[in-house]
């Protein structure tokens, strides 16, 4: 009995075993009878799943990936423009230019996505730069950094390509950085591309220096969207028309009358703008022979006028303002670099149209001499303006005769300068004859609105004395000049009575 009940007891222990691992237990119930009863395993109770928490969990983890991913890659950006640039192939530059050629209407996007590749883990904080380095010393940003051969290379396929490609490659990348610096700048998320702004810097400077006329094209573009407007993205706008400069003096100037100098004129206009602004003027100014370029004429340029009127004014009340709009800092530095900007608006080489751009001009200084209102500096100035343009365009004394009776206080302004200023004196015979000519219509003109009478009866009156002075003045003239008695408007002059005349009209003019 004992080994068979040690037997079955061993056998018991099996079972519960066995009965364990299929996950019941056998138990005795009260009886004493043995029952198996199934239990269940302990297990975790799993919650109903949360679709919006899978995707928050999910994106979470998609955007770590992404970030260290980035962050991988950011490590790589360690090299510097210089060490890369040095390290370009010029063949495979050259053979890929080449293959370009098929191509026409890919070529410069396919030029620009190769430097960009080249220069894509190039550490380039601009955004840096530009903050705490002047105009000057950013102007040969990037490009000092660039061998001459790939540059060379770079600019004798540029200039072959359409101004049109070109003219929409500047838009692109201009774009492209002023997206990057509304992402962060130096400072853009890890995940932005591209990372490195090199290749847009590189290839836009080499485009403006070697084809300024693609920055004139766009210039509408730059004035008018507000995409490009802002005390934020002015730095790049700046420096982009300082590559222009580069290439092209004419350009660069043009550019900044056109777009950056009516920036100034406005009251919102900070001053850090307003002296950005002027770096830009003056960089172009103090170039080696900048005033004989700009003057004499050439380049993208050639045959246009530099300086609009309507920038012209600008420049003008910026630099000639009323004493309590005076903000001594700027002003200063506008009457530094006004009497070259003066030269260039005023060459007839530069005034784009011949006679008739020379007649607008004298109609505009007529204009602003009459405006009421103006501060005195300005409108002495806008008298000398237009004294110059008589003098040296006998065609405006015509001009003025048509317009004679529109501005009588300006006319009276100009007549008293004339006679002041003994202008006259080097006028040739042909010249002088007309000028008298000028003056005696001026007279009749005088003597029908004095007779007339009305407010300006004054104005009118005093304008007849000048023109006396200046009909006697031109018939002494003429005798000095052809060195003998002439038959003038005024009647014919004898030696005697020319002595007499001219002592009577310079002690006339002293007296004014």
């Amino acid at each position: 009995m004992g080994r068979k009940g040690a037997a079955a007891k061993k056998d018991k222990n099996l079972k519960a075993e066995e009965s364990e691992k299929r996950g019941g237990t056998t138990v005795e119930n009260h009886h004493g009878d043995k029952d198996k009863t199934k239990t269940k395993t302990k297990k975790e109770t799993k919650k109903p799943e949360n679709l919006m928490d899978r995707d928050r969990e999910g994106g979470a983890a998609k955007e770590d990936k992404n970030v260290k991913a980035a962050e991988k890659i950011e490590k790589l950006i360690v090299f510097s423009l210089a060490e890369v640039a040095a390290k370009m192939d010029l063949s495979d530059l050259k053979e890929f230019l080449d293959y370009g050629r098929r191509l026409p209407d890919m070529d410069v996007l396919r030029f620009y996505f190769y430097f960009e590749k080249a220069f894509a883990q190039v550490s380039f904080p601009w955004v840096k730069l530009f903050k705490e380095t002047p105009l000057s010393e950013r102007i040969d940003f990037p490009l000092s950094q660039i061998p001459t051969p790939l540059y060379q290379l770079s600019v004798d396929w540029i200039k072959q390509a359409p101004i049109e490609l070109l003219s929409h490659i500047v838009l692109f990348l201009c774009d492209r950085i002023l997206d990057h610096l509304a992402q962060g700048g130096d400072n853009v998320r890890a995940s932005y591309r591209p990372r490195s702004q090199a290749g847009h810097f590189v290839v836009l400077a080499m485009v403006l220096r070697c084809r300024p006329d693609s920055l004139i094209a766009v210039l509408p573009s730059l004035r008018d969207k507000d995409t490009y407007q802002g005390p934020d993205k002015l730095p790049l706008i700046v420096w982009m028309m300082a590559q222009a400069s580069v290439g092209d003096l004419s350009a660069g100037l043009y550019s900044w009358m056109c777009n950056l100098l009516p920036l100034v004129s406005n009251d919102k206009c900070c001053p850090q703008s307003s002296d950005l602004v002027l770096q830009l003027a003056e960089f172009i100014l103090s170039r080696p022979d900048a005033l004989t370029i700009l003057v004499k004429g050439g380049g993208v340029m050639e045959g246009q006028r530099l300086v609009p009127l309507p920038s012209l004014k600008i420049l003008l009340r910026l630099t000639f303002p009323a004493p309590s709009a005076r903000v001594e800092e700027i002003t200063k530095r506008f009457e530094a670099i006004y009497p070259s900007l003066k030269e260039v608006a005023l060459s007839p080489e530069r005034a784009g149209g011949g006679r008739f751009a020379m007649k607008n001009l004298f109609a505009f200084a007529l204009t602003l001499t009459g405006e009421k209102g103006n501060p005195s500096v300005l409108t002495k100035e806008a008298t000398s303006i237009a004294i110059r343009s008589l003098t040296e365009n006998i065609d405006c004394f015509e001009h003025w005769d048509r317009l004679y009776m529109y501005y009588p206080e300006a006319s009276v302004a100009l007549l008293k300068k004339l006679l002041l200023l003994k202008k006259l004196v080097d006028a040739s015979p042909s010249d002088t004859l007309t000028v008298n000519k000028i003056i005696e219509s001026f007279r009749r003109k005088n003597k029908r609105a004095i007779a007339k009478g009305g407010a300006n009866c004054s104005l009118y009156k005093e304008a007849d004395k000048y023109c006396t002075l200046i009909s006697k003045y031109c018939t002494l003239i003429s005798w000095r000049l052809f060195g003998r008695p002439t038959l003038v408007t005024a009647g014919v002059v004898t030696a005697a009575s020319a002595a007499a005349s001219f002592a009577a009209v310079a002690a006339a003019i002293y007296s004014l």
